[in-house]
């Protein structure tokens, strides 16, 4: 564990949420390397405070992004998948996938953490950067299809840094496209509500989107995708889960509470 100090707290929520998922619900989502990484969780604090709908929402956007990632890839063949933001995300292991070439891009402590704990595998790139500066984009292949994955990460940041974010990847770009997960302004409450109920009380969240459409167009991109999480969660577990995980997740589908984003930023559209 000392290898680990420093490190955000944040970092262990969505690791927890997908072991516990990967026991709990393997026929919807399994992590394998998530699994190999238990030991490393601080202590069971985000167990005790958290709940299967929590675990599940965290799980139903690795579920998704996954699916959204490997249809990129079958699309464009050779292409970058670039995680920001990356912490302890272990796609590239679940994903398995040789025709991309994956960034993992994440501040000096975590990619130092992550080195130790995950290595640099083939195919893949560790980068330790803030996410905000440009300075990343120097090392990838911008000749070929690329796509940023998010994840978990906008919210905790004011809505003028996330747009800028967006401006600057326009102006070192021109076959990019972008996926992050977000909230909206109500959603974003009860978000806060379970990251204060683990313990993290300085790590509240701000960004949130109510309108798609209208942030695609303020951002000037094109809206490729909006999706909500649960679609397939609720078919395939149904009753398996318990009754208050699945009012929730109908609420938070019927009203889009939370939402994936897929944008396009002068991609080839």
């Amino acid at each position: 564990m000392s290898t680990l100090q420093g490190v955000p707290d944040t970092l262990f929520i969505p690791l927890a949420a997908r072991i516990f998922v990967s026991k709990t619900f393997p026929e919807y989502f399994f992590d394998e390397k998530a699994l190999s990484l238990e030991t490393y969780i601080p202590d069971d604090t985000i167990q005790k405070r958290s709940s299967e709908y929590s675990f599940m929402a965290s799980a139903a956007r690795y579920y998704n992004l996954d699916g959204m990632v490997r249809a990129f890839i079958k699309k464009n063949g050779k292409s970058n998948i670039v995680y920001l933001g990356a912490g302890f995300e272990t796609a590239y292991y679940r994903l398995n996938e040789q025709m991309a070439v994956f960034y993992e891009i994440d501040l000096p402590g975590v990619i130092a953490a992550r080195r130790t704990i995950l290595g640099e595998q083939k195919n893949e790139l560790l980068i330790a950067c803030d996410i905000f500066d440009m300075e990343w984009t120097k090392q990838i292949d911008k000749s070929i299809p690329t796509l940023l994955v998010v994840s978990g990460v906008f919210q905790y940041f004011k809505e003028d840094k996330v747009i800028r974010f967006v401006n600057d990847i326009k102006k070192v770009w021109t076959r990019v496209e972008l996926i992050f997960d977000a909230t909206n302004s109500t959603g974003i409450k009860y978000a806060n509500r379970y990251v204060q109920k683990t313990g993290n009380t300085d790590a509240l969240m701000h960004f949130c989107i109510d309108d798609s459409i209208e942030f695609s167009k303020r951002t000037e991109t094109k809206l490729i995708e909006e999706r909500v999480f649960f679609t397939d969660a609720r078919k395939m577990l149904a009753k398996k889960l318990g009754l208050y995980t699945r009012i929730a997740m109908k609420v938070v589908d019927d009203k889009k509470r939370a939402i994936l984003l897929h944008l396009g930023i002068k991609c080839a559209f």
